[in-house]
């Protein structure tokens, strides 16, 4: 899979870090840097964001409302899916990179990121192994499991958020207006939700093999 990444002034290094590093079947196929400072209003985004770019998927970091919403209107008309973090407007649109949800248009990206996903293992109330299924592009789903194998699992239940929000590349200053949290929080909390989910997973297996 050919993923095209499209920046400002450096705002897509560290938020696809974990492309890089983690994925599988991917490929991070052209970066276009818009670098320097534009106007307020831009009239003709056409004059910056370039047009020769073909792949299977955009991810749109340009942080320029005009910017973004040219190189958007572009992906449509080259029927190409586009992922725009923390804007509202057309395509994929979460709130942060790991608040991305499954969708068939995103192919193999769509299922190795997003909204993250644990496979754990649950040993006399300690966490014994946590795979990662799926994570956050920036790699802070994997940054932060380092020191949960032995951990009781109260105790990662508090620390595997924390050390997410952490590693986490997202601007801590765009809350939310809904629901009042920052990306970092909300980074924290998705995390939390997975490995909860994950651990009554664990609980369930754990249980059918006793009743087996």
């Amino acid at each position: 899979m050919d993923i095209i990444v499209f920046q400002q002034n450096g705002s897509a290094e560290k938020k696809t870090a974990g492309i890089r590093k983690y994925a599988t079947g991917i490929v991070i196929k052209k970066i276009f840097s818009l670098d320097g400072t534009f106007p307020e209003i831009i009239d003709f985004p056409m004059e910056y964001v370039p047009e020769s770019f073909d792949g299977d998927l955009v991810l749109n970091f340009l942080k320029h409302p005009d910017l973004s919403d040219y190189l958007v209107e572009l992906c449509e008309e080259k029927n190409i899916p586009v992922v725009t973090t923390g804007k509202p407007g057309k395509g994929f649109t979460p709130f942060t990179c790991c608040g991305l949800g499954r969708n068939q248009k995103l192919g193999d990206y769509g299922k190795q990121f997003g909204f993250p996903a644990y496979a754990v293992e649950v040993r006399d109330e300690r966490i014994a192994d946590i795979r990662i299924l799926r994570g956050a592009p920036c790699g802070a789903t994997w940054a932060a499991i380092v020191d949960i194998i032995g951990m009781r699992v109260e105790e990662a239940l508090t620390r595997l958020p924390l050390q997410v929000e952490q590693n986490c590349f997202a601007d801590p200053s765009g809350f939310d207006p809904i629901s009042g949290k920052s990306p970092v929080h909300y980074a924290g909390n998705v995390h939390h939700a997975a490995l909860k989910k994950a651990l009554e997973e664990a609980r369930q297996r754990d249980e059918g093999k006793n009743k087996s």
